[in-house]
């Protein structure tokens, strides 16, 4: 992998999180990841839209929306997820 395709934790916190269509889903918030392997698990959303908050998406004990990891297709100046891989 190149150093241009590698994205560091801190540059992703606080993007905008949209689906493919353009809808909004909030900010991330933080990123959750297994300590063992390094795999990255989910994306806890900071100032969920009420489009996210409406919808049945698994939370943390704390109440926080996740979306998995694996529902990311790209990220630059947003994070976009592919919304049928989240519901």
């Amino acid at each position: 992998m190149a150093d241009d395709e590698k994205k560091f934790s801190k540059k992703l916190m606080g993007k905008t999180v949209v689906s493919k269509t353009g809808k909004k889903f909030g900010e991330v918030g933080d990123i959750v990841f297994e300590t063992r392997s390094g795999e990255l698990i989910h994306v806890v959303l900071a100032n969920p839209t009420t489009y996210t908050q409406k919808m049945e998406l698994e939370k943390d004990k704390i109440g926080n929306i996740l979306i998995p990891f694996s529902a990311v297709i790209a990220m630059g100046d947003f994070l976009v997820v592919a919304e049928e891989d989240i519901i």
